[in-house]
C-alpha cells in the first residue's frame, strides 16, 4: 500500500473514530459523514477502502435498526393511545344517546306542564 493510500485510510479510520464518539469536526451524521470528514470523496472509500465502506455500511445498519426499533415503539404507544381514545369516545357517544333521551323526555313533559299552566280548559287530574 502506498505511503499517500496508508495515510487516507488511517484518516478515514480516525474520521470515523470521530464520528463513532460524535466528535466529528466537521460534520455530524449523514452518509457521507466520514468522507467529508477524512476530506476525501465517497467514492474513495467504496474503490479504494472497501473494507472501511463496510464499517460504514455496518455501523449504518445499527442505527437503522436502533432507529426502526424506536418508531416501532412509539408507534405502539400510539396505537395504544389511539385504542384508548377510540373506547372513551365510543362510551361518550352512549353517554350523549341516553342524555339525549332524557332531554327529548323532560322537554315533552315541560310542553305538558306548560300547557296544563296556561290553558284555560285543562283539567289536571289527580295523580295517582
Amino acid at each position: 500500500m502506498s505511503r499517500n493510500a496508508e495515510t487516507t485510510r488511517k484518516n478515514l479510520e480516525m474520521a470515523l473514530y470521530r464520528l463513532q464518539k460524535g466528535r466529528g469536526k466537521i460534520v455530524k451524521g449523514g452518509r457521507l459523514a466520514v468522507a467529508k470528514e477524512a476530506g476525501v470523496s465517497a467514492a474513495t472509500i467504496h474503490n479504494r477502502h472497501p473494507e472501511i465502506a463496510e464499517q460504514i455500511r455496518a455501523l449504518q445498519g445499527k442505527e437503522s435498526r436502533r432507529q426502526r426499533d424506536l418508531k416501532h415503539e412509539e408507534l405502539q404507544r400510539i396505537r395504544e393511545a389511539n385504542r384508548a381514545l377510540r373506547e372513551e369516545n365510543a362510551e361518550l357517544k352512549a353517554d350523549l344517546g341516553k342524555l339525549a333521551s332524557i332531554n327529548e323526555t323532560l322537554a315533552l313533559e315541560n310542553r305538558v306542564l306548560r300547557a296544563e299552566r296556561d290553558g284555560e280548559n285543562v283539567a289536571t287530574l289527580p295523580r295517582r
